[in-house]
């Protein structure tokens, strides 16, 4: 891919981008143009791994009511992302590419349990590695998982696809007048606070020099886009 730069990418998308605009589940005309990305920008030679969410089948909202502690919620919440794992490279090997999903999170009835170098192995052999169950513990996010995996696996990027089209210091959707960053430093993105990943992503991809690169899924081709820097999208740095 010429002029990007990047050899190896770590894309996380989150469970709401692959319910489109249900409130639930999966949509499948989403999770194909996803997959169809994914699958460009692998054959034009970037190593790819996926860290996925599972905001589409549970969130941590409802856990009011219920009676769940944040533990055993967190529990139900990695395997919404490994069913997403599952889904996602299902959908990418139906494209006719290879693809693996693994989990933190063991379930080898279902998916292999990951560990760094059997991913790495997966990405040097040309397969889309996805990755569910989180990091297999409680209390942190799929963002911060995202990071963490980025660095354990030598990402040259992490990319961080949202419903917009970068980093703005309030949500553009309900405050027009929220101000759009092309670039940010890791240390200003948590001292303004902004809210596009948690302050744990941002201080561990700082501390390893590792750029983040904040765009709009629901872009034509937004990881290709992204990747030859054709793309609109924010770039944090260290």
């Amino acid at each position: 891919m010429a002029g990007s730069g990047y050899k190896r990418a770590l894309v996380k998308i989150s469970g709401e981008a692959l319910a489109g605009s249900a409130d639930f589940g999966f949509d499948p005309k989403v999770v194909r143009a996803i997959a169809q990305d994914l699958v460009a920008a692998a054959r034009a030679g970037i190593e790819i791994a996926v860290v996925v969410g599972g905001g589409n089948i549970f969130r941590g909202k409802q856990i009011a009511g219920i009676g769940l502690s944040r533990v055993d919620a967190d529990a139900i919440g990695r395997l919404a992302t490994v069913m997403n794992a599952i889904t996602l490279a299902g959908q990418i090997q139906a494209l006719g590419h290879p693809a693996v999903a693994l989990s933190a999170e063991p379930v080898p009835e279902a998916l292999d349990t990951y560990t760094a170098r059997h991913a790495l192995g997966h990405l040097a052999a040309g397969r889309i590695v996805v990755l569910g169950g989180g990091i297999g513990v409680p209390l942190l996010t799929t963002d911060t998982t995202a990071t963490m995996r980025a660095v354990e696996l030598n990402c040259d990027v992490v990319l961080k696809g949202t419903n917009v089209d970068g980093i703005y210091s309030a949500d553009p959707k309900t405050h027009p007048d929220a101000e759009r960053f092309d670039a940010l430093t890791a240390d200003e993105a948590i001292a303004r606070d902004l809210k596009v990943m948690d302050t744990a992503a941002f201080a561990l991809a700082r501390e390893n020099r590792l750029p983040i690169i904040v765009f709009s899924l629901d872009a034509p081709n937004a990881v290709t886009s992204v990747l030859t820097g054709t793309g609109r999208f924010t770039l944090v740095t260290s």
